[in-house]
């Protein structure tokens, strides 16, 4: 049996150009999954499988990871799918999969894993060892699946969260990273934590029958108690999912990381973010075991846990006499003190570190179940700066709840982050998430079309406008990506992350491929790129 496994993962309608320097973790979970169970298969990004469509032919089995905004390319993807291999099985996984009619009916799937996928994928591997195809009857029983072999979709109840010991058994795949093209420039996420330590709720009402009762038990209630509430609203802020998803935060053992951070480099990647919902819940799930993990405060980071991690990493890159980038995926403003911006300016100088605001209004903020307030925020800016480290700060427009007031509290926040030395503004437009609180909730309009988020949007270009010109000047080591784009003819990406650089420059020859190039910024393109030429020099891995 010969499984095709696609990486589709933040790819929208397949087009992207600019954004493709990334290597997610999860495909390469599932990798890892069938490498132990000795199945062949091949691990592909989307756009490989889209420029090759007929290698499909070679596959009996499809397994397709992706979110929810990717739905345009699953679509084409199983389309096809059923165009070169009408009678091969198809799977479907990853944060779309919590909507499993939208991921089976408008996707095109048979078959979606929801929530955590490796216990579920091993079982249905299982099977197919087994009997070598499945059916509905084989599938009743498995829980964290949903299915539609008729043009009804059933979906089965939800598989439990894995605790820590279930969760450290399963290591990604590592060699599979060659699959992706120019892997070596590429950010690769390595997960250090998953889950979640906001068990707060929304007080936003949700339906006529479910609205807050402030019984305060998601905030004072005991580590156990906080997991259900008596209306079932989600856990979280409201927007996220993650909570409901994967659970409480649950850390990684270090020496997992280690041996596959090892091993990465070894396969010669360079760019590294270390990935998880907040890097600082990273061993706080070990100071209240057995308890979960539920209260994003409290009790503060564990710096010792902290350290041990990311003083084990650099050994590993000086030993190795690399030069390798480590970036942090989040971190949550609430539990970033003194002592921890001290301690990832130490490791992580120079690396940007990204923060959620979402909202500028305190009040907001608490409404929407945001474990930090934007006075929060600011502090964090603060404190990361002084220590050498890049802050990004994220922000939503159209969120429930917002106002022109909110929306002018935002604007006033992002002015006080630039003044701070903010490097970067994010905004993202609300998106319901499935099983997330407002998961039922419409799509707001465009932000052209509400004044509310036309204000927000048009500050975060105003700012990323203005910091965009900071880099004119800057020399920069980066990795250079043949692509035509807008007149261009690369694309290059920093080693420590900063904005796309456009170059026209000259010819390269092969052998620079996969270096580090000094490139010089000379002029803002848009406040999200720059462009750059070429100085000379090329600097070996």
């Amino acid at each position: 049996m010969n499984i095709l496994l696609i990486d589709a993962l933040g790819v929208g309608k397949g087009r992207r150009y600019a954004t493709i320097d990334v290597i997610s973790y999860g495909p390469r979970l599932i990798a890892g999954i069938l490498e132990k169970s000795g199945f062949k298969f091949q691990l592909y990004p989307l756009r490989r499988v889209l420029f090759n469509p007929s290698i499909m032919v070679e596959f009996d089995v499809l397994m397709l990871s992706a979110m929810s905004v990717d739905l345009p390319a699953v679509r084409k993807i199983s389309s096809l799918w059923r165009k070169f291999n009408s009678e091969g099985l198809s799977i479907i996984g990853g944060p779309i999969a919590s909507d499993p009619y939208k991921a089976l009916l408008k996707g095109g799937f048979q078959i979606a894993v929801i929530g955590e996928g490796e216990e579920t994928i091993e079982e249905l591997l299982g099977l197919l060892t087994c009997k070598g195809f499945l059916e509905p009857e084989d599938l009743q029983d498995i829980k964290g699946v949903a299915f539609n072999f008729s043009g009804e979709v059933k979906v089965n109840s939800l598989r439990p969260i894995m605790d820590r010991s279930k969760f450290n058994s399963y290591f990604p795949s590592i060699k599979t990273v060659r699959n992706y093209p120019n892997y070596w420039m590429r950010r690769v996420y390595v997960e250090v934590v998953r889950g979640c330590s906001n068990f707060y709720r929304t007080t936003i009402k949700l339906s006529d029958s479910r609205k807050c009762i402030n019984c305060n038990l998601c905030r004072t209630g005991s580590l156990s108690e906080r997991v259900k509430c008596p209306l079932s609203i989600p856990p979280g802020c409201g927007y996220c999912s993650v909570p409901s998803v994967f659970g409480p935060t649950r850390s990684r053992d270090e020496k997992k990381i280690f041996e596959e951070f090892k091993g990465l480099i070894e396969e010669g990647c360079r760019r590294f973010i270390l990935s998880g919902s907040d890097f600082l819940d990273y061993g706080r799930d070990l100071l209240v075991e057995p308890e979960p993990l539920t209260d994003p405060r409290y009790p503060p980071p564990n710096i010792d846990a902290i350290e041990s991690l990311l003083s084990g990493l650099k050994s590993i890159v000086n030993a190795m006499d690399e030069k390798i980038f480590i970036g942090v995926e989040n971190v949550k403003p609430s539990l970033v003190n003194e002592q921890v911006a001290k301690i990832l300016g130490r490791y992580l100088n120079g690396s940007p570190v990204h923060i959620g605001c979402e909202t500028g209004c305190e009040i907001h903020a608490y409404t929407l179940g945001r474990s930090s307030s934007p006075k929060e925020v600011l502090r964090a800016i603060k404190l990361l700066k002084r220590y050498g480290l890049r802050p990004y700060v994220y922000f939503i427009h159209g969120l429930p709840g917002q106002s022109l007031e909110t929306a002018r509290k935002t604007v006033k926040v992002m002015e006080a982050a630039e003044k701070l030395g903010v490097e970067k503004l994010t905004v993202y437009r609300f998106q319901p998430l499935p099983m997330s609180a407002f998961g039922d909730f419409p799509n707001p309009p465009p932000s052209h079309l509400d004044p509310a988020s036309s204000l927000i949007v048009e500050k975060a270009r105003e700012i990323n406008s203005r910091l965009k010109f900071k880099w004119i000047g800057r020399v920069v080591e980066a990795y250079i990506v043949k692509v035509h784009v807008k007149g261009f003819s690369y694309i290059g990406y920093p080693l420590k992350h900063g904005p796309v650089i456009f170059i026209k420059g000259k010819n390269l020859p092969a052998k620079s491929f996969g270096k580090l190039h000094k490139v010089k910024i000379v002029k803002v393109i848009s406040d999200r790129a720059v462009e750059g030429v070429f100085i000379g020099s090329i600097i070996s891995r």
